[in-house]
């Protein structure tokens, strides 16, 4: 028979409930901290005390209530002082950011990233970006780790990206390259773009209070972020939500993975950018310039466009049946898209999505904007403080 928790371990628990709570919420009142987490008002003492004592959390009073009475401390988060590092890798730009315990940014770096060039190329240029920031940062900050978000297939038990095709990596060690060029004693977690991005957004951004969505991000290639029952669904090895291979088209456009008529390669920037003629461009950039052609009368243009959003509908009708999400929420390049075509994707949405699974779905674009990807990167960072403040603090 298993023994019951110990008294220690019931400690580090509820110092972990407190911290995440402040951490998620922001500054927060003792007394509104013993209702939420069910504690009495010694105990909260006791663990906001212990929390403050680590560096991790400050009290003060807060500001004028208008009630009678001893108003309740208020416990905030040492954001400016407990940071993590994140970063975002993606088809054509390398960024970097210090996040705030909170999840503010505090910091941020962005650069090209010439196409082509492997992790172990990337990794010296992102810890520069971070070895910038950290001349600005107090002596006595406490960096808790680094996480890094990546377009490509992430294996969950050591963040080895096993296959990035937009990218050209394939069994590429990103974290473990990062790592070595930080020279910090600290863990750098790895995870899929679109999905840290819907977990900051689920977490902080226009999914909050919603356990059901879809985060849809694109650029050459696509991919979802899915969180069901409020939880991340990542697949077994960490390699779920690779929508943008579903097969829509047996016969269709080879794909970079080697398959062919991939959803991506209809909705992803090779895709539009073929479909309007302008094959001979590339990047963020060129798809903002045919939206732009077409919101100018661009013929061309314009059928590409609306094209494209006819296909995302179609796609988005597929998952909406699979998982009956509150939310799907367009990302990256996609956010363009479906600004440029919501009306194409709503009604392709409508006529090929099952009414009972469609009749409550609403369309949202990022609140946390390109920023989604940097705060849930630094989300894998901050867990492990957060199951364990004393541990390490």
């Amino acid at each position: 028979m298993r023994a019951g928790p110990s008294q220690d371990e019931i400690r580090r628990q509820n110092l972990g409930a407190l911290l995440r709570y402040v951490h998620m919420h922001g500054a927060t009142s003792r007394a509104e901290l013993t209702t939420t987490l069910g504690l009495n008002r010694s105990t909260i003492g006791a663990l906001t005390t212990d929390l403050a004592a680590a560096g991790l959390v400050s009290e003060g009073t807060p500001k004028e209530t208008g009630r009678a009475g001893r108003p309740s401390l208020v416990v905030r988060p040492e954001s400016a002082r407990v940071h993590a590092y994140a970063y975002s890798i993606e088809v054509d730009r390398l960024r970097a950011a210090r996040i705030g315990l909170g999840g503010g940014v505090l910091d941020r770096r962005e650069l090209a990233r010439p196409r082509g060039i492997t992790a172990a190329e990337a990794a010296p240029l992102l810890a520069r970006a971070a070895r910038e920031m950290q001349q600005s940062t107090p002596t006595d900050a406490i960096c808790v780790g680094a996480g890094v978000a990546v377009c490509g297939l992430v294996r969950r038990d050591d963040g080895l990206v096993r296959l990035g095709p937009t990218m050209g990596w394939v069994d590429e060690p990103i974290g473990a390259a990062i790592g070595a060029e930080l020279g910090l004693d600290v863990p750098v977690v790895v995870g899929n773009v679109a999905d840290v991005a819907a977990f900051a957004e689920h977490t902080r951004g226009a999914a909050t209070g919603c356990d059901n969505l879809i985060y849809l991000y694109g650029d050459v290639g696509v991919g979802a972020g899915i969180i069901t029952g409020g939880r991340r669904l990542t697949g077994h090895g960490g390699y779920g939500g690779e929508v943008g291979h579903m097969v829509v088209r047996r016969d269709g456009t080879r794909c970079e993975c080697g398959s062919r008529g991939c959803w991506e390669t209809e909705i992803g920037e090779h895709g539009l950018l073929r479909a309007a003629g302008r094959s001979d461009t590339q990047g963020r950039d060129a798809v903002l310039a045919v939206i732009d052609a077409a919101d100018r009368g661009d013929a061309q243009a314009q059928t590409a466009v609306r094209t494209a959003g006819d296909w995302l509908g179609f796609g988005v009708a597929n998952l909406v049946n699979i998982f009956n999400p509150e939310l799907v929420i367009f990302g990256g390049a996609m956010r363009d898209l479906y600004l440029a075509a919501a009306a194409q994707v709503r009604s392709r949405l409508n006529a090929s999505a099952l009414p009972a699974c469609v009749e409550h779905v609403r369309l949202r674009t990022p609140a946390l904007g390109d920023d989604a990807a940097l705060i849930g990167a630094a989300e894998l960072a901050f867990e492990r403080l957060l199951a364990d403040p004393l541990d390490v603090s």
